[in-house]
This record gives C-alpha cells, structure tokens and sequence, in this order.
C-alpha cells in the first residue's frame, strides 16, 4: 500500500513505536493503524534489531499519516516539533488532554502543550484562541494571551472572559 500523502512525519522511537502509535488510534476517533514493517537479519550489524521485530508502524490520525520507527537511542523526540490538535469546544480540548497527557510528564505541559507518555508534544487548542489572541482589538486580545500564558489546559470561558475583560471573580 503507497502513502498517500506528500509529506508524512516520521517519528523516531527506541523501541516503543507500536505502543505509541496504538495509543494514538485509540485516542483519534478516524484512525487506523495501516502496516507494520519488520526488521531482518539484513543490516543487523548496523540496526542491531532482532529479525521479525517492528520496524515502522504506518497509521493515520484524522487522515494525517505518520510513520512511527524503532530506530533506537540515538534520537529523542523534542518539544521542538509538535502536533496541534484543533478542538470546537472545551470538551473537546477536555477529552484529548486527558487522553493524551495519561502517564506524561506534568512539568511539560503549559499554554495547552503537553508532552505525552512517549515523548511526542502535542498543542490542544480551542479553534477560537487565534481570534481571542491575534483580534483587532490589541487590548483585548493582550488580555487574552495574559490568561493563556498563565494555563496549563486551555480554558475556553477564561480566555473569553479575559478578552472580554470580566474578572472572573466577579459574580
């Protein structure tokens, strides 16, 4: 089976592609996983895998591909490249950062960031902040990206009511 698209992320694993890439496509509900591939003895002095172990996953979250490699220690993954996931409304932003951040690490997440269990960084985010923090209206949309800054999981009632202005606090 080719992949259909131009451009598919490949993200570099140790050992655990399989795993990643499953909890994905339980996560994402339009996904599957696609092929697997596998190591031989060929290379093996190079790979140093095991013949008959997964080498690549192929799968698709939302009709995205990716291709998760066991590739071993040499690379990590980084907060430098990260997924966004666009979300209608807070249960939405609710539901894949709680999916997602089971089992990460708590210190990475902040501005709707989160790191998840294997490393990969994902931005949940409210289809809405692009409006709250880049509006017309500089005062507000400041007020906006003040409150983002100070969140963890993005709250779309506190942006809005940033931006709007209303303190929070205020019956």
């Amino acid at each position: 089976m080719a992949i259909s698209a131009k451009i598919t992320p490949c993200l570099w694993f140790d050992s655990e592609a399989e795993q990643a890439a499953e909890f994905y496509v339980s996560i994402f509900k339009n996904s599957r996983i696609v092929r697997r591939t596998y190591y031989s003895d060929v290379g093996k002095e190079i790979h140093g895998r095991e013949a008959g172990s997964v080498m690549t996953i192929e799968f698709e979250l939302e009709g995205q591909t990716f291709t998760a490699l066991n590739g071993g220690p040499l690379f990590t993954l980084t907060e430098a490249i990260s997924f966004m996931v666009d979300c209608a409304d807070q249960a939405e932003v609710d539901y894949f950062w709680d999916q997602l951040s089971d089992g990460g690490p708590e210190e990475s997440q902040q501005c709707g960031w989160l790191k998840d269990r294997f490393g990969v960084t994902w931005q949940i985010v409210p289809s809405i902040l692009p409006e709250l923090v880049t509006g017309p209206d500089r005062e507000k949309s400041d007020r906006a990206m003040s409150a983002m800054l100070e969140m963890k999981k993005l709250n779309i009632a506190a942006l809005q009511a940033a931006y709007e202005g209303i303190d929070p606090m205020e019956p």
